[in-house]
């Protein structure tokens, strides 16, 4: 059993995936009172699930895991795909993307807003995931701010 609450569930392997994953993100949050950014936690979700959506075999389950730890949040996709997601490292040039490219801006989206992301081997595929750290451990000009 985790030592941190955590919820995990299994989304359809369709569209409606991700619109799922954000309310369950969302939910999770919002009802643990959890220090991490909310909306930001919504939007590099959303992103896994639709690239899990996207690049796994119809038939393949994806699910969602999320972790409330000490100091923010751990958000996990698993799919049934073992290859390997795009690169998740940082590169040079990555703070001016190619503009005609149609594909990796959501996997520079994860690699920018969260404070650690990779990929990792399991029993029937891979986990992506990234962490957020708390809004409470983050200076003051470098918190998100509401409109």
């Amino acid at each position: 059993m985790p030592a941190h609450p955590a919820w995990r569930i299994t989304l359809p392997h369709s569209a409606a995936a991700v619109p799922l994953a954000r309310v369950l993100i969302r939910t999770a949050l919002a009802d643990a009172d959890a220090p991490a950014d909310g909306d930001t936690a919504e939007l590099l979700t959303a992103e896994l699930v639709a690239n899990a959506v996207q690049h796994t075999p119809p038939r393949a389950p994806i699910e969602l895991v999320v972790e409330l730890l000490a100091n923010g949040c751990q958000v996990e996709v698993h799919d049934g795909d073992p290859q390997p997601p795009g690169d998740l490292s940082a590169r040079p040039g990555d703070a001016h993307p190619d503009p005609w490219q149609e594909h990796g801006r959501g996997l520079l989206l994860i690699r920018t807003l969260s404070s650690g992301c990779g990929h990792r081997r399991t029993p029937h595929g891979k986990a992506v995931w990234f962490t957020l750290p708390s809004r409470r451990l983050l200076p003051a000009d470098a918190r998100p701010r509401r409109l």
